[in-house]
C-alpha cells in the first residue's frame, strides 16, 4: 500500500489527475480504473474519480502486483530504426499484426518486441507488456514507437493524445488526384452495412486527414498524408470516400487488386516527436518497402 499526502499547492485538483501526476508508473486511465475498483481511497474512504483533493488528504493506493502476460517471445525479423533505454522505434513490415488477438495469438509484432526487449518492458496497468503506444493496420507498413518503461509509455501516450506527434504516410492511390493538396474532414464510425468495416457516417467521431500530391503517374497518384486524428482505418476510409482508394486495399477498393500486391500500399514514412525522457526533438524515417518501390518504378517506366 502506497500513500500520498496532499499539499496546499495541489488542493482542489481532481483525484485521478493528482494520483497520475504523482505516480510516474501510472497513466490517468489506469488510475481511473483503480479508483473505480476501490483500490484508491481518500482518508480511508472510496471517492469518485472527480473528487477534488484537499490539503492534508491522505491518498492510499493499492497497486496491483505486476504480472507477466502469457505472450511468448519469437524471433521475428523486424528492422529497428532507433533504440535506447527508453524507447524502440521499428519499421513494421506489411502483413504483421501488431497485437495478439483471436486468430493471431503469435507471430505478431508484440511477440517480436518481447524477443528484442527481453526484460525492458512497460508494466502499466499491472501487466508487463510491450509499450505499444499507437498502432498500424496489419497491411500498413512503417514506423511504430514502443515504450520500454512506464514513464516513457505515459509521456508518449500523452504526446499522441495531444496531437504532438507528427506522422507522415505515403499512399499510392487509384486515379489522378486533381488537387495539389487538400483536407478531408469527415466523421468516421462503424459501418451500418458491414460491422467489420469503418465508414464515413454522420454520428461518427471527428476525423481529419490532410494530403498533398507528390507524383502523378499513369492512372495513379502518390500522396503524402498527415492525420490530425487516429481513427481506425482513417486514411483508407477517407481516400476511398473521395474516389481514390489506396492501391491493394482489399476492404475499401471494391476488391480490386492491381499489380498483384497483397494489402494496401500505405506506409508510415516518418515520425516527429519529443523524446519522452530527455525532451530531444526526434525525426525518424523508414524507406518504402521493396514492393511499394517496385510498383512506383513500374508506373514511372510507363511515362
Amino acid at each position: 500500500m502506497n500513500t500520498i499526502t496532499v499539499d496546499e499547492e495541489n488542493s482542489g485538483i481532481r483525484l485521478d489527475l493528482f494520483v497520475a501526476t504523482n505516480r510516474e508508473n501510472m497513466s490517468r486511465n489506469s488510475v481511473k480504473r483503480l479508483i473505480e475498483q476501490g483500490k484508491i481511497c481518500v482518508n480511508g474512504k472510496v471517492e469518485k474519480v472527480s473528487y477534488k483533493v484537499q490539503k492534508d488528504d491522505v491518498i492510499e493506493i493499492d497497486e496491483p502486483e505486476v504480472k507477466e502476460l502469457d505472450i511468448k517471445a519469437q524471433n521475428i525479423p523486424v528492422q529497428v530504426v532507433y533504440e535506447d533505454s527508453d524507447i524502440i522505434v521499428v519499421n513494421k513490415p506489411k502483413g504483421l499484426v501488431v497485437h495478439p488477438a483471436n486468430g493471431n495469438w503469435d507471430g505478431t509484432l508484440v511477440n517480436a518486441i518481447m524477443n528484442i526487449c527481453k526484460d525492458s518492458l512497460s508494466g502499466i496497468g499491472g501487466e508487463i507488456r510491450p509499450g505499444i503506444v499507437h498502432r498500424l493496420d496489419k497491411d500498413t507498413s512503417g514506423l511504430l514507437i514502443i515504450a520500454k518503461n512506464d514513464r516513457a509509455h505515459i509521456n508518449m501516450s500523452n504526446q499522441i493524445k495531444d496531437r504532438q506527434v507528427k506522422k507522415i504516410y505515403y499512399a499510392l492511390v487509384r486515379g489522378i488526384v486533381a488537387e495539389n493538396e487538400a483536407t478531408i474532414d469527415m466523421p468516421i464510425g462503424r459501418s451500418n452495412k458491414d460491422r467489420k468495416k469503418m465508414a464515413v457516417i454522420k454520428n461518427g467521431k471527428e476525423a481529419v486527414t490532410h494530403f498533398k500530391v507528390l507524383e502523378r503517374l499513369d492512372k495513379y497518384t502518390l500522396l503524402e498524408v498527415k492525420i490530425d486524428t487516429g481513427r481506425t482505418h482513417q486514411i483508407r476510409v477517407h481516400l476511398s470516400e473521395i474516389g481514390h482508394p489506396v492501391v491493394g486495399d482489399e476492404v475499401y477498393s471494391n476488391g480490386k487488386n492491381e499489380f498483384g500486391v497483397k494489402g494496401q500500399l500505405l506506409h508510415a514514412k516518418s515520425l516527429d516527436f519529443k523524446h519522452p525522457i530527455n525532451g530531444k526533438e526526434m525525426h525518424l524515417e523508414a524507406e518504402l518497402p521493396t514492393e511499394f518501390s517496385d510498383v512506383l518504378q513500374e508506373l514511372r517506366s510507363r511515362a
